[in-house]
């Protein structure tokens, strides 16, 4: 048995690890060993939850306000005593947080084989996502497998000097998640959302990045604001982040208009079926870039930059900054231009059909000599590189 050991510790990447922990778990070639960081712990544990993921390993490493440097070193030390007592053959490892370089260095310190799910992304800008370009950056450079989402990311390694052996374009495990979760006759666990108007035009919001603190949010915040106004049939819904930095702002600016609902952070049923029910989503988050479209909902990104420029081009997603002048006014274009809306809307999603574990277990069977049969490539993202 290939001994695997899957490590994580944020909400998103719990999402998006989720169905591969069932897909190896289904696969008497694997003994599959899950250990969770708890970077983030309440999102978290709300998603582990949900698809009944029990860890094996739980460094509860969260403290109040922390600071990277906290994450980077209580990983670093906490997970080497994971490794000691598992010796595992391969260590996989998901995107850009800082448990996911955290994870990756321990487990080069040992001398483990570590395998990067969602490999390959960048901007190149290195503050443009922080600390997330950085990591995923480190990261691949201390893995010796690279599960890349696009023919894209696979060309963006190989231009860094990965070997294009070890790179196998999967497509986003996020896409496979979606099958889990979202339902048409679904119930809303926030009860809140079972009392949204639907017949209106429903935006979900989401905004948390650290790039994004301070003025950036307070314009994006301002937008919504400017739109809402402007619109009477708009209703705003945002989750709003635990971190004060994002919570406290939120709360300042957006409380008290009647059509922008500030509810607590939700969990990934409620997430996802949310997102099917709204008309657009603005968000700063990477995951939902790739999420929305597999639900035929244009992404307005509240960054100056995206490492998916495959969504830019497939036009699944439109970049529009932190500027409030400008995020107000690609919002009003969509909600105005029923054409420009409905080109987003039917674009094809460039991230996956689904498949993405199972690609990532037959990659993981080649690799490891247990399977003869090169691993099918991905192939819906050719178009956009």
């Amino acid at each position: 048995m290939i001994k695997t050991l899957i490590v994580f510790g944020t909400r998103p990447e719990a999402i998006k690890m989720a169905p591969l922990v069932k897909e190896l778990k289904k696969d008497f070639h694997f003994d599959v060993k899950v250990c969770v960081t708890a970077q983030h712990r309440q999102m978290l544990d709300q998603v582990l939850e949900i698809f009944d993921i029990k860890p094996d390993y739980d460094l509860d490493i969260m403290k109040y306000n922390q600071s990277l440097f906290s994450i980077t070193a209580d990983v670093l030390l906490r997970f080497e005593k994971v490794l000691v007592k598992e010796r595992p053959d391969i260590v996989l490892v998901h995107g850009d947080t800082t448990t996911t370089f955290a994870a990756a260095l321990s487990s080069f310190y040992f001398k483990t084989k570590i395998g990067h799910v969602e490999a390959g992304l960048r901007t190149n800008n290195k503050y443009s996502p922080f600390p997330e370009e950085m990591n995923r950056r480190l990261t691949a450079a201390l893995c010796d497998l690279h599960f890349a989402p696009t023919k894209r990311a696979k060309l963006n390694l190989m231009a860094e000097g990965v070997k294009e052996e070890t790179i196998f374009v999967t497509g986003n495990t996020v896409i496979d998640t979606l099958k889990f979760t979202v339902k048409e006759d679904y119930l809303f666990k926030e009860d809140s959302l079972n009392n949204i108007d639907f017949s209106k035009r429903v935006i979900l919001l989401t905004a948390h990045r650290r790039e994004n603190f301070g003025k950036p949010l307070e314009n994006i915040f301002e937008a919504v604001l400017k739109i809402t106004n402007e619109f009477d049939d708009v209703v705003f819904v945002y989750p709003v982040h635990l971190n004060p930095n994002v919570k406290d702002v939120a709360y300042r600016i957006l409380k008290d208009h009647p059509r922008i609902k500030l509810i607590n952070p939700i969990d990934v049923d409620d997430m996802h079926n949310l997102i099917a029910r709204s008309y657009l989503v603005l968000t700063d988050s990477g995951g939902l870039q790739e999420e929305a479209p597999s639900l035929g909902k244009p992404v307005v990104v509240l960054r100056d930059t995206t490492e998916r420029p495959e969504a830019v081009l497939a036009k699944t997603v439109v970049v529009a900054g932190t500027s409030k002048e400008r995020v107000a006014q690609i919002v009003t274009k969509l909600l105005e231009d029923e054409n420009e809306y409905l080109q987003m809307a039917r674009a094809v999603n460039p991230y996956g059909d689904g498949e993405a574990s199972r690609r990532i277990k037959e990659a993981l069977l080649y690799h490891f000599g247990e399977s003869s049969k090169e691993p099918d490539e991905f192939r819906g993202s050719d178009m956009y590189v």
